[in-house]
């Protein structure tokens, strides 16, 4: 069988986000996300979603016209030809990635972005799901953690989506919502916004409610050394992991020797240049990979194979996506034998969407991996020309948490560590 690209489509599309709290300010009422098409004639077609952000959309654009006439089967093409196309494009890094920019970055995003796509037409054409290309499915579902913000009840001047959620009682009903619509087994704060204390005090409620569900609390660094081992001392017993309670290897290999539970991390490790210096100092025990910006399902699949044999945890990074990302991550994760811990996920703050409703679903706290060819999933051409509609009309074109919170509260500085 021949399959050549003979056609690429780059569709920018804007969601609604609830003004969801964290350690640099607050999202925007719109989040961006960019819809991929690689075509192989008419009928045969490859879908991913990537970063939405004009620095991202630059990118994209710079490589799509190369990747007429390329064989999808051949991902190592796809990387000389994205390399090639970006040339001396510039190194600062799209706006929803983590950790310093680097020419090896910004290639992996760009290529990433593509590289589901094409083994999404793979599948497509060979009547395969993406998790066979993978090395085949381990589990026929992916567990996922349920995402707990402090949030506001509505953006200044929009009406309210929900529930505010600022104190520990707040974050238990927020919770029971999520596991009573989703079934969660595991849940995850989002901290670094409150006092350490009173985020203490928010995990020892959610302990106390759900005495038998893993948590977990991610700060996003905004912690100092001697907060994070106060805040894991007082956790212990409590937490399965803690995320990323300081910046950088050295900071987070101080607070693991001096805490008992896993430290696990999305922000210090984000490359494979990463890790040695990672495993040499024992800075951290579980990594939470991103198919986004580690270069996409098979580099993923390399990644859990170092976790494997440096004996580190594995899990999945989330950051506001849609339901293609959830397609791809969860045919990834099906994949990858040593990825124990559940996923993270925005979904349940996702009320829009670009895929046909009705083949990704929550059961149990679980999404059943689909088995039909490629990623499983559908554009919904309508919801795509209403969200690029929504784009065009938002204003918004890089994401800026700290912008966002300093145009409501002008004294925000966004500085970390805030504790």
């Amino acid at each position: 069988m021949t399959v050549q690209i003979t056609e690429v489509r780059i569709t920018p599309v804007a969601v609604k986000d609830p003004p969801l709290l964290n350690s640099v300010g607050v999202h925007e009422p719109y989040a961006l996300r960019a819809v991929i098409e690689l075509y192989a004639g008419p009928d045969l077609l490859g879908l991913s979603e990537a970063y939405g952000d004009d620095p991202s959309l630059e990118r994209l654009r710079r490589v799509a016209p190369a990747l007429i006439g390329l064989d999808p089967f051949d991902v190592h093409e796809l990387h000389r030809r994205t390399a090639t196309a970006l040339g001396e494009a510039p190194e600062d890094m799209p706006t929803d990635m983590i950790g310093p920019p680097s020419a090896s970055k910004t290639l992996a995003a760009t290529f990433a972005a593509f590289e589901v796509a094409c083994l999404d037409l793979q599948g497509r054409a060979i009547g395969r799901p993406v998790s066979d290309l993978l090395g085949g499915a381990v589990r026929a579902a992916v567990p996922f953690s349920g995402y707990l913000f402090y949030r506001w009840a509505g953006h200044p001047g929009h009406p309210d989506d929900g529930p505010e959620a600022l104190t520990p009682d707040s974050i238990v009903d927020q919770a029971k919502d999520l596991v009573a619509r989703y079934g969660f087994g595991s849940l995850k704060l989002k901290g670094g916004v409150r006092p350490p204390d009173e985020e203490i005090a928010a995990i020892r409620a959610l302990r106390a409610a759900f005495p038998d569900h893993p948590l977990r609390l991610d700060p996003n660094t905004n912690w100092t050394v001697p907060t994070s081992i106060h805040v894991g001392t007082e956790l212990a017993g409590v937490l399965e992991y803690l995320e990323d309670p300081t910046a950088g290897l050295e900071g987070m290999a101080e607070v693991a020797r001096a805490v008992p539970m896993p430290l696990a991390t999305n922000m210090c490790v984000t490359t494979f240049e990463d890790l040695p210096a990672a495993i040499e100092q024992r800075s951290v025990q579980v990594v939470l990979s991103d198919h986004h910006f580690w270069g996409g399902l098979r580099e993923s699949v390399i990644l859990a194979g170092i976790c494997r044999t440096f004996d580190l945890g594995l899990s999945m990074h989330s950051n506001t996506h849609l339901g293609i990302s959830l397609a791809a991550m969860t045919q990834l994760a099906a994949a990858i034998p040593n990825l124990t811990y559940a996923c993270d996920t925005h979904i349940p703050w996702q009320v829009e969407d670009v895929i046909e409703p009705g083949v990704l679903r929550f059961v149990d706290g679980s999404v059943p991996v689909p088995t039909t060819p490629g990623l499983g999933v559908t554009l919904d051409r309508d919801a795509l020309a209403r969200l690029h509609e929504q784009y065009l009309t938002c204003g918004v074109r890089r994401r800026d948490d700290i912008g966002y919170m300093r145009s409501i509260v002008p004294s925000w500085s966004g500085i970390r560590p805030m504790f």
